[in-house]
């Protein structure tokens, strides 16, 4: 049935639910716009770290085997008996780049621990993860993966970051999609350096 403007009684039903609708969607926007403009910028009260929590798995660690940033052939096979944080990145990944120095500083701090870093770059051309390495002045080992065996094959994940941890015995027991922060590096990772 057509509106008709000499008869209004004839505007189908429908019209007005969904006019009526489209009124309470607006409103509704409008609403919670104006709530979210009159939050202060650091409320304590909500959440501004949005890393990842590890999922907490168990399965054998991969046999991988890759070259690290001076060509020579490594595996994690080489790390049993470390806590071994698998760590696949890209230098033109963000969040990789924003959780470099957090990795290092872990690193260091439990390194003689038993427990070391593997970051594995997924792709890159060397010359760009050599620079990446300086730039952030690494000194946890580097793998190149050109051919993306730890992404696609031994990990089985598309996103960066990721990360996976490796107990003493060879289990990989967390993996991390998403960034990392201190205090999940502390309390999920640090428990496994200490068991």
């Amino acid at each position: 049935m057509k509106f008709n403007a000499s008869n209004p009684m004839k505007f189908p039903i429908r019209a007005y639910a969904l006019m009526i609708a489209g009124v309470g969607l607006i409103v509704i926007g409008i609403t919670t716009w104006l709530y979210l403009a009159s939050r202060p910028a650091n409320d304590p009260t909500q959440p501004t770290d949005f890393s990842a929590v590890p999922a907490k798995v168990q399965y054998a660690a991969p046999l991988l085997t890759l070259k690290d940033s001076n060509g020579l052939a490594v595996s994690l096979s080489n790390y049993r008996g470390q806590v071994v944080l698998v760590n696949l990145w890209a230098t033109w990944c963000p969040p990789c780049k924003a959780e470099m120095p957090l990795l290092q500083e872990y690193y260091t701090q439990h390194k003689d621990q038993g427990f070391t870093v593997v970051a594995i770059d997924d792709g890159d051309p060397t010359p760009d993860v050599v620079s990446f390495i300086n730039d952030f002045d690494l000194t946890f080992p580097v793998w190149l993966d050109p051919t993306y065996q730890a992404t696609d094959h031994a990990f089985k994940t598309t996103n960066l970051p990721s990360s996976f941890v490796i107990d003493r015995t060879g289990t990989v027991r967390l993996a991390w999609i998403g960034a990392i922060n201190a205090s999940n590096l502390e309390k999920f990772v640090t428990t496994l350096i200490k068991e």
